[in-house]
């Protein structure tokens, strides 16, 4: 693995790809926050020192990802909103957040763990469109 990101030498006879794990970051946060229920991400609550250091957006503070030998690991840390069926929202984080990485970025996926570290409790849950 490259530093702050994954490095897939073979993937082209044309060159390398390497995409960053904040690249990864941004695209499972977004996958986490278009599900109904999902009011937000969070921070992290023990971020490495690597993130106290960058200028980073709220996605990268939010999840965290470990890729080892072509497999990621996710973690997503969410607020929801009160009145959702936690276990419900959480499986289709689950399921969105992993479906979205392996499409975009060819990584496997080995597990999502998701974080319900907030509650909104100030507006109901919205409608979908």
């Amino acid at each position: 693995m490259e530093e702050n990101g994954y490095s897939n030498n073979g993937y082209s006879n044309n060159g390398s790809l390497k995409i960053s794990e904040e690249v990864i970051s941004t695209i499972a946060g977004l996958a986490a926050k278009e599900i109904k229920g999902v009011s937000g991400l969070m921070p992290c609550e023990n971020p490495d020192f690597r993130g106290l250091f960058r200028n980073r957006k709220s996605a990268a503070k939010s999840i965290r990802i470990e890729v080892n030998e072509g497999e990621a690991s996710i973690d997503v840390y969410v607020s929801l909103y009160l009145g959702v069926k936690i276990q419900e929202v959480s499986n289709e984080i689950q399921l969105r957040v992993k479906d979205a990485v392996q499409t975009m970025t060819g990584i496997t996926v080995t597990k999502v763990n998701v974080h319900v570290t907030g509650i909104t409790i100030n507006r109901s849950v919205p409608d979908e469109d």
